[in-house]
């Protein structure tokens, strides 16, 4: 066995539920595919077809979740220190 804790990419929020921002370089580059994805589909669909602008944006930040979920901590509602 190892005696390396867990790095997690998407540490939790301090308050609240959900992860802040990237603690790790793969964090970071996840973040950074997000943004380009949904630039280059802004580029792509608005302002023509702004539904599908919607539901691709949806699908998104369902992926962008996803990895959130499997690579951060585990989610939960925290109250600070």
């Amino acid at each position: 066995m190892s005696d390396d804790p867990v790095r997690y990419w998407f540490p939790a929020k301090r308050f609240g539920w959900g992860w802040g921002l990237p603690a790790t370089w793969q964090g970071w580059i996840v973040y950074a595919a997000f943004g380009a994805a949904e630039f280059a589909l802004a580029k792509q669909l608005m302002p023509g077809d702004p539904v599908r602008f919607g539901l691709g944006t949806l699908a998104l930040v369902a992926v962008l979740v996803g990895i959130c979920y499997v690579k951060g901590e585990p989610p939960a509602w925290r109250w600070g220190d």
